[in-house]
């Protein structure tokens, strides 16, 4: 059962890392601990417990470590107090990523997309050189591998989304490099056997961050919304995560590529006319929508996987209740409007 509403960040937390039963099932057949490396990001520490409690539940005691530079201690506190193993590790350093321990099972959720403009030398060695170290160290092990929907091109909002099948065409430097992150994930796979799942992520949400975030934030606040990129899928985090980990089942070589995303195209219009209704506020809308938006096809994800538990009027309900209150955000805009792909 769902809440209501989430009343604290505690609550908040536990419910993103509370494992399905489908995770529950995987990593009880999974041998190995999982090595979690980007820990440290925004969906990292839910990803992290969650497979801890997994394991538990599944009564393993099999470890989950939690790989990161960690620049804020706070992060790692609260892993470690979880009961997840926390190393501190540069991955662009190769003497740093040899001394990481044999692990054979690895979620790489590293990457660089914020600042992105400006950055581009830097982008492109967190985005593709980095995973060639990483990948060259733990050729043997198991990989689920984060990347993004920005990989493909604009399409036709009629069109329901781009779907695994269809051929990457990514827009601006950022979206490049991802898919250069993709490729040499491949080559280690084609080349050594390495076993990989990609996933093509977008976007997650929960409380503090996210589309949904950013739009009801704009709202509450009476900032003007541009409509051109009028339409988006989004995700439940906890869902994503349960989604993610369940595809330990399927890396393979060549690579398993899968979107990981909500059933719905949704409308930024019909969202923030809402989102206004549930907060009392006038909506304020520049722009008009573009015919195209940058949109998945998640339908192999939720046959394998089911439909996500959280839906986006439940995640809408939520997000205005607790923007209303004035509990914590992050400042990490998704950019989701940005159509020439510069971040």
């Amino acid at each position: 059962m769902l809440p209501e509403r989430i009343n604290s960040v505690e609550e908040l937390e536990n419910l993103l890392s509370e494992p399905t039963d489908g995770v529950i099932s995987v990593l009880s057949e999974l041998d190995g601990d999982i090595m979690v490396l980007g820990v440290g990001g925004k969906m990292g520490p839910s990803l992290a417990y969650m497979a801890l409690r997994a394991f538990r539940e599944a009564g393993k005691q099999n470890e989950v470590i939690g790989v990161s530079r960690f620049t804020s201690a706070e992060v790692r506190e609260k892993l470690s107090k979880w009961g997840v193993k926390t190393i501190a590790c540069d991955l662009l350093n190769e003497q740093q990523v040899k001394a990481l321990p044999d692990v054979q099972n690895i979620v790489f959720m590293v990457g660089m997309k914020f600042g992105t403009t400006g950055q581009e030398w830097k982008t492109w060695a967190i985005n593709t050189m980095l995973p060639a170290i990483v990948c060259n160290r733990f050729r043997e092990s198991n990989f689920v591998v984060f990347s993004t929907g920005n990989v493909y091109p604009l399409t036709p909002v009629v069109r329901g989304g781009s779907t695994e099948i269809d051929s990457p065409s990514p827009i601006g430097e950022y979206a490049m490099s991802c898919l250069g992150r993709e490729r040499i994930f491949e080559y280690f796979s084609r080349e050594y056997g390495t076993r990989v799942a990609i996933v093509r992520l977008n976007y997650a949400v929960e409380l503090r961050y996210g589309v949904l975030v950013d739009l009801a934030k704009k709202v509450l606040s009476g900032e003007e919304i541009d409509l051109t990129m009028g339409a988006f899928n989004a995700i439940w985090q906890g869902d994503a995560v349960a989604m993610a980990l369940q595809c330990f089942s399927y890396v393979s070589s060549p690579p398993f590529i899968i979107n990981i995303t909500g059933p719905e195209t949704v409308s930024v219009k019909r969202v923030c006319e809402e989102f206004g209704r549930l907060m009392g506020r006038q909506v304020k809308f520049v722009g008009e929508e573009a015919p195209d938006a940058l949109l998945s096809n998640a339908q192999l994800a939720h046959m394998l996987f089911g439909y996500p538990r959280v839906s986006i009027r439940r995640m809408m309900l939520w997000i205005s209740d607790w923007l209303m209150r004035g509990f914590e955000t992050w400042d990490k805009p998704t950019h989701f409007e940005e159509r020439s792909g510069r971040f």
